[in-house]
């Protein structure tokens, strides 16, 4: 199935109140601050000062060599022609988004489920409301679909952080949207515009034992249903009638995405498969009625994150969902999100948004139909052929490898924000060099630093999605050093003064990422705009570049008191990923995830 050429200017564009501030352009940095400041991010990974100087040698080359320069130039030509609406493509666009969409997400074939998808675990539902699964899934689907409703009448604020708004542009893939799986990249579709402009809820897909119900939740006159009717004439029905499993369907889009895309293309030939696949696809979000009922945060953090461990939930997902609700049996619930089109930090808001509205005892729950004519949910029923059936045989089975070669740690301190904030340090500073002197201590006597990703919002330029903070710099691996007694003992003032200064340094660096000058997408640009026949720059095969490119700790923060646990699998095979919260007074937490080979190695 052929990708749309211009599938991303299909998705609606969505208005706020106040009206969204003009943003300025991505930029495309100078190359000689790039160049220095690599040269600075490197020298602290680096194991001997030769190795650190070679590098250079070839940061020099780049800069001041006539293919580095071509490279540039080409770079600030894309960016031009494309501000002026000449390249063909989206005016809006700037000069990294296409590359970053394909080069990061789309283009991307190994599964979604740990490599990119991530996940938040809520909290109880108050005690003013019932703990039981089919209101609670009821509930989150009316405050969901509120949320959705304030979105598409342009009702919602922007989002601004002290140095002013952040683009919006990404909410529009939120809602009524699906990734789909092709080759030899995938891409989004949006049913956004059908629904948006006639302002109906259309409906939402409830998943139970592999089965899909597509459920209303119109109230027959443009508005929302209840919860009481959400609960008892649409959530109540389903677990009525999943009496037995349907076909693992679902676990083939938790395969690697090559696989996937052609189960997905012999699927969609079966015009009854079309149907379902359209349903699924341009459902409002969907929600997960999982049997299962974990209990500790370890059982209930995997369950959010790739569906358990024991396999029975596998195909009670459709992982190409941005939005996906679950409920388990005993009443608690989390969510889970697809990357490609979207970050977190539009979902941390909607999930918070739902979470606090629950939790408010004057919450709009909406007035029942009483006997109003109500259609049943309809299920979504699959034709399977023996194909089919291989196909998830299989598919399970890689799904199964890839979740046991998870392993998850969870580790909560005994002090959080507020003490941190009486010694005039950054909290997120601080969880940062936790992690460095955490990582250390893993590693064998000598090892310098790894590379270390953390990840700084751009969203103060037009479609600006993300850039590098490198934690990894002189001062951190000094203090680190310091706390191993590398070099010999150091007193504990000389400690205290290593930490600040690295902590400054870091908030440095967190700054000049979030005003988009950072090192590793002007990096990522150059290297797309070597042509064929033409030698790559030296810089990009040398040992201290790739060491501080590959990311062995992939970390990122934020923050609801609604979510005990969040986060994502680790982005190398070697590596972790490591999120963290450190907006509570009492006690930031570190849920850690890496492949079980590394953890058992330990």
């Amino acid at each position: 199935m052929p990708r749309p050429a211009a599938w991303k200017s299909l998705a609606p564009a969505v208005s706020f109140t106040p009206p969204e501030t003009p943003l300025p352009r991505l930029p495309v940095l100078p190359l000689s601050e790039t160049v220095s400041k690599l040269k600075r991010s490197l020298r602290p990974l680096a194991a001997s000062a030769q190795q650190w100087e070679d590098a250079c040698r070839k940061l020099d080359e780049l800069e001041q060599g006539s293919v580095g320069k071509a490279l540039q130039e080409r770079l600030e030509e894309r960016e031009r022609l494309g501000a002026l609406g000449l390249d063909g493509g989206d005016a809006s666009a700037h000069w990294l988004e296409q590359w970053w969409d394909d080069g990061a997400y789309m283009a991307y074939r190994d599964s979604v489920v740990v490599n990119v998808s991530y996940y938040y675990g809520f909290t109880p539902p108050p005690a003013h409301l019932p703990a039981h699964p089919a209101h609670r899934a009821a509930a989150l689907a009316r405050a969901a679909l509120l949320f959705r409703r304030e979105l598409y009448a342009g009702n919602l604020a922007p989002d601004t952080v002290r140095e002013g708004g952040l683009c919006m542009d990404t909410y529009r893939w939120m809602f009524d949207c699906c990734r789909v799986p092709g080759l030899p990249a995938d891409w989004a579709v949006s049913f956004a515009g059908e629904l948006a402009a006639k302002g109906r809820p259309g409906h939402v897909v409830v998943l139970r034992r592999n089965r899909f119900w597509k459920v209303s939740v119109d109230d027959g006159k443009g508005g929302i249903l209840s919860t009481d009717d959400l609960e008892s004439r649409q959530i109540q029905y389903v677990y009525d009638n999943a009496t037995a499993d349907g076909p693992g369907v679902g676990v083939l889009s938790g395969n690697d995405r090559d696989s996937w895309a052609v189960d997905y293309e012999r699927l969609s030939l079966d015009p009854q498969n079309a149907a379902v696949l359209r349903a699924i696809e341009s459902a409002a979000f969907l929600i997960c009625l999982d049997t299962e009922r974990p209990e500790g945060i370890i059982d209930f953090s995997r369950a959010c994150w790739h569906a358990g461990t024991s396999g029975i939930s596998w195909a009670n997902r459709w992982y190409d969902k941005p939005l996906q609700f679950i409920v388990f049996d005993n009443g608690k619930a989390g969510f889970m999100g697809e990357h490609s089109v979207m970050d977190g930090t539009p979902t941390v808001r909607l999930c918070d948004a739902v979470c606090r509205m629950l939790h408010d005892t004057d919450f709009d729950h909406g007035g029942p139909l009483g006997r109003s004519a109500l259609p049943e949910p309809e299920e979504l029923v699959w034709r399977i052929g023996k194909e089919d059936d291989a196909a998830i045989s299989r598919a399970t089975e890689s799904f199964s490898t890839l979740i046991h070669s998870q392993a998850l740690s969870y580790h909560t301190t005994s002090y959080g924000k507020a003490l941190i904030k009486n010694y005039r340090v950054s909290p997120d500073s601080w969880a940062q060099m936790l992690i460095q002197l955490a990582h250390a201590r893993l590693s064998p006597p000598g090892t310098p630093p790894v590379g270390t990703y953390e990840a700084a919002t751009t969203r103060r330029f037009a479609h600006g999605r993300t850039e590098t903070v490198r934690t990894v710099c002189d001062e951190s691996r000094a203090w680190v050093e310091a706390m191993l007694g590398v070099g010999g003992e150091v007193g504990g003032e000389r400690k205290r003064e290593l930490f600040r200064a690295a902590c400054k340094r870091h908030i440095e660096m967190a700054r000049e990422a979030g005003n988009a000058r950072g090192v590793d997408r002007h990096m990522f640009g150059l290297k797309h705009l070597v042509k064929e026949g033409e030698e790559l720059p030296a810089i990009y095969n040398d040992p201290l570049y790739q060491r501080g490119n590959t990311w062995i700790l992939s970390t990122s923060a934020i923050f609801s008191e609604h979510f005990p646990s969040y986060g994502w699998g680790e982005v190398v095979p070697n590596g972790f990923g490591v999120a963290y919260m450190t907006g509570y007074d009492g006690a930031p937490f570190f849920p850690a995830q890496c492949y079980r080979l590394l953890r058992d190695a330990g």
